[in-house]
């Protein structure tokens, strides 16, 4: 059987992405990272923090996809075979 966790390398560069906005939000937020002067950091940190969770959902939903065919393989029509 596959490694549940083991993702694609497209998967793992957008959770990547998503981490980076998020703490790129979290560092807006904190005064840590100066934002630039036509748009406000409120407006920009919460626009990264929904894009970081955005990008990184497609990993949730794969992961949490196989965790389902392994538990239950009767719902998704496979036969669990042994080798």
């Amino acid at each position: 059987m596959r490694n549940l966790a083991t993702l694609p390398k497209p998967v793992l560069l957008l959770e990547l992405l998503g981490v980076i906005a998020v703490i790129g939000a979290l560092l807006l937020v904190n005064d840590w990272l100066a934002a630039p002067e036509f748009i406000g950091k409120k407006p920009l940190a919460t626009l990264l923090f929904f894009l970081g969770i955005a990008l990184m959902l497609p990993a949730a939903w794969l992961m949490m996809w196989r965790t389902a065919k392994a538990m239950a393989p009767q719902l998704f029509n496979q036969t669990n075979k042994k080798k």
